[in-house]
């Protein structure tokens, strides 16, 4: 990923984190900044994740990040590390 294409993950994961938040059931211990630290992570990590199993083709120079399929790895991503981040610190 070039710093351009993380910008725009790290963009999408503060939508994704909200959304995973809202979606994910249970009390929210660590406040709206962790759920934001966590969405951008889960974003990164699924970015990476789709474009390296296919899921998500590679960006061309100049194209726009946010469409459904990097929505929704982002979201699938920020699931992934909300509820890790659940398991640790219960």
């Amino acid at each position: 990923m070039d710093p351009k294409e993380i910008g725009g993950w790290v963009i999408l994961g503060l939508a994704a984190g909200l959304i995973a938040r809202r979606v994910m059931p249970g009390e929210e211990k660590g406040g709206c900044l962790m759920t934001i630290i966590l969405g951008i992570l889960g974003a990164l990590v699924g970015g990476w994740i789709g474009r390296h199993v296919g899921f998500l083709p590679v960006a061309h120079p100049g194209a726009g990040l946010p469409s459904l399929e990097s929505l929704f790895t982002a979201t699938v991503g920020a699931l992934v590390v909300l509820g890790f981040w659940k398991w640790i610190r219960a």
